[in-house]
């Protein structure tokens, strides 16, 4: 099949939906599939400056929420308009990964199903983008609604969108679970020392790595919090964040306030390639996800990648997260913003590194044998040949 993947986003950029596509993008080709990726980036710089990001900008000043109704509508139709010149290319399927490309990639009468990353108009308030039961949020849970309704199949992240989307819609989405590239995400803690001395973390140093973009569900303040007593046992302990978003000022505060400025470090937005040689060097990787306004985190690729790269994980028990973690046997569960549970399971796994190094062994077998990019891209490939046979 010709497959175009097309996001109203930017592609490549730092986090979960570009990972996504991505490692779909690796499954499906390695099937023999022919596959292309559309986005937002591909729209010339100026037509996104000019027509999406410098008027949202200004309408948001007069009416919060407004600008960024505007811009997802015009990356709407920009994306339309590129569909559209792409044509030639013979496409049998879109799969769009947004509510605003499904309906654009509709429009141009190629046959279209979607993936739901998550809740739109909930993680748009959660952000603080839009404020919760404006009529900017119900427009955009009114466009959730039209695409769900309107695409040939819908495919969900995992059982909870599954769920929403149904009782949103009415439609009966397909859970596939997200899922890493098992080739490129795989233990290399042979290299441990190396890289290391690479990126000037001394070996006696107990390094705790978030690979998370820093925004409000991701509760990336609470290893921040848990560090004073972490500290405490272990002071030869670093923090170290890969990601960028609005709770970095918050996480600067509580670093500032408690003297961690030599125990932590703040990386900005990290290639995804980069992110590998942490996931090597860590002694553990926490993904500390919490509910805001109405959202759970979905099967979380940090933690796929984290538990295929053997790294002990510990993780808050929301959403996805207990689907994919099994307390005590392949990583750990804590309550979500328990700073106190937090701080004992990361000085537990310290104190016993026998028992980190059993979880992560059964972690990366669990990835194996059910998070394989592979086994995914066959599931999708399924999806995408019924909701053709149906056209017909």
């Amino acid at each position: 099949m010709r497959i175009l993947i097309a996001t109203a986003y930017d592609y490549p950029h730092a986090g979960g939906l570009s990972v996504h596509v991505a490692t779909l993008k690796a499954g499906l080709e390695e099937r023999g599939h022919e596959v292309d990726v559309l986005s937002f980036t591909d729209v010339p710089p100026v037509m996104r400056k000019l027509y999406a990001q410098g008027p949202s900008f200004v309408i948001n000043k007069v009416k919060k929420g407004k600008g960024i109704l505007w811009s997802h509508i015009v990356r709407r139709r920009l994306l339309k308009g590129l569909i559209e010149k792409n044509k030639g290319k013979n496409y049998d399927i879109i799969n769009a990964q947004d509510p605003f490309t499904t309906l654009a990639a509709l429009e141009t009468g190629i046959p279209t199903v979607s993936t739901v990353h998550g809740y739109m108009a909930f993680e748009a308030v959660s952000k603080g983008s839009i404020d919760e039961g404006s009529p900017e949020a119900q427009y955009m849970q009114n466009i959730e609604l039209k695409a769900y309704k309107a695409t040939r199949k819908v495919i969900t992240v995992d059982t909870r969108l599954k769920d929403y989307v149904k009782e949103m819609s009415g439609v009966d989405g397909i859970a596939i679970r997200n899922f890493i590239d098992i080739h490129g995400f795989n233990p290399d803690k042979d290299n441990k020392e190396a890289l290391r001395k690479q990126y000037g973390i001394p070996n006696d140093t107990n390094v705790l790595f978030v690979p998370r973009r820093l925004t409000k569900k991701n509760g990336v303040i609470y290893p921040a919090l848990a560090m004073p007593e972490v500290l405490k046992h272990h002071p030869n302990t670093m923090l170290i964040y890969a990601g960028s978003g609005e709770a970095l000022s918050e996480i600067k505060k509580i670093v500032s306030e408690n003297n961690l400025e030599s125990n932590v470090q703040l990386l900005g937005a990290v290639p995804h390639e980069k992110v590998k040689d942490y996931y090597a060097l860590t002694d553990i990787v926490l993904v500390p996800s919490v509910h805001s306004a109405g959202v759970e985190e979905a099967t979380s690729i940090s933690a796929l990648e984290a538990m295929g790269s053997g790294s002990p994980l510990i993780a808050c028990a929301v959403g996805g997260l207990k689907e994919i973690v099994e307390p005590e046997k392949d990583g750990l569960l804590v309550e979500e913003k328990s700073v106190e549970q937090l701080s004992d399971a990361i000085t537990f796994l310290l104190n016993n590194p026998n028992k980190g190094e059993e979880f992560a062994i059964n972690a990366r077998k669990k990835i194996e044998s059910e998070y394989s990019h592979l086994a995914a891209a066959q599931k999708y490939e399924e999806i995408y040949l019924s909701a053709l046979d149906k056209s017909k």
